[in-house]
């Protein structure tokens, strides 16, 4: 009881926000404003194709930092980790740099035909930046998870690696794959600097949420900010709390 009461100071600081948001937002006058169903016809949409690319590009990434003895391995976890540790506005910069019209990669992609300049698919490109990392971290520990004798008695029976992948990680890492996939969902949702920077345009919740509040002040963003942690939040949180109680399932 008294290791409880030492972490009360914690815990109410971080609840507080979300209490006071129950107390001020005007319940009276909670209704979208102009654009607001579009972004979130946006967020939800183009979050999925993003959600999507993770899922089929980090989970064969995350299966070989789990397995891999390669002295390769090192590089490619600090590649994974150096997006989840850039602040999101340099993320975007980055992209920029990158992939505007005015870099080598931007224009060679638009004599392809391909542009990444205020569209659906810098929107998404911006997200799977954001989230890929969280996915592919998760992943990894739920392979990790698996133990090798298992795959180990799979390739005496003559399965190859990529048999061994679809047919037995994949399933044993399910639970674990659908958390890492949950918090990238979060991820995806609620990022704004990475979005705001390299994609302003079209504009997903946050990126609305923020100009309803320089346009219209702060009253004015409370029904699309409870649409915000309505879809981002329970998603993970489910998940996250399914896995704490069952921790022996991946």
């Amino acid at each position: 009881m008294r290791s409880f009461s030492l972490s009360i100071p914690a815990l109410a600081l971080l609840l507080a926000p979300f209490v006071t948001l129950l107390g001020i937002t005007p319940w009276g006058h909670f209704h979208l404003d102009y654009g607001d169903s579009q972004s979130i016809v946006v967020s939800l949409g183009l979050g999925a194709i993003a959600l999507a690319f993770i899922f089929v590009l980090g989970t064969p990434l995350a299966w070989w930092l789990a397995r891999s003895e390669s002295h390769w391995r090192k590089a490619a976890e600090i590649i994974v980790l150096v997006p989840l540790l850039t602040p999101p506005l340099a993320m975007g910069m980055l992209l920029v740099s990158a992939y505007g019209p005015y870099s080598s990669l931007g224009q060679l992609l638009h004599i392809v035909g391909v542009s990444l300049n205020n569209n659906p698919p810098a929107f998404v490109l911006a997200q799977i930046y954001a989230a890929m990392p969280w996915y592919v971290l998760t992943a990894r520990a739920a392979f990790e998870h698996i133990p090798r004798d298992i795959e180990d008695v799979a390739k005496t029976l003559g399965a190859n690696g990529r048999q061994i992948f679809v047919r037995l990680s994949l399933p044993l890492s399910a639970r674990g794959l659908a958390t890492g996939a949950a918090l990238a969902w979060s991820r995806i949702i609620g990022e704004f600097g990475v979005v705001m920077v390299f994609c302003y345009f079209p504009q997903g919740i946050p990126v609305k949420l923020y100009i309803n509040l320089q346009d219209s002040g702060v009253n004015s963003v409370y029904t699309l900010l409870w649409l915000l942690l309505v879809t981002a939040l329970p998603l993970p949180l489910w998940c996250l709390m399914r896995h704490r109680t069952n921790p022996s399932l991946t």
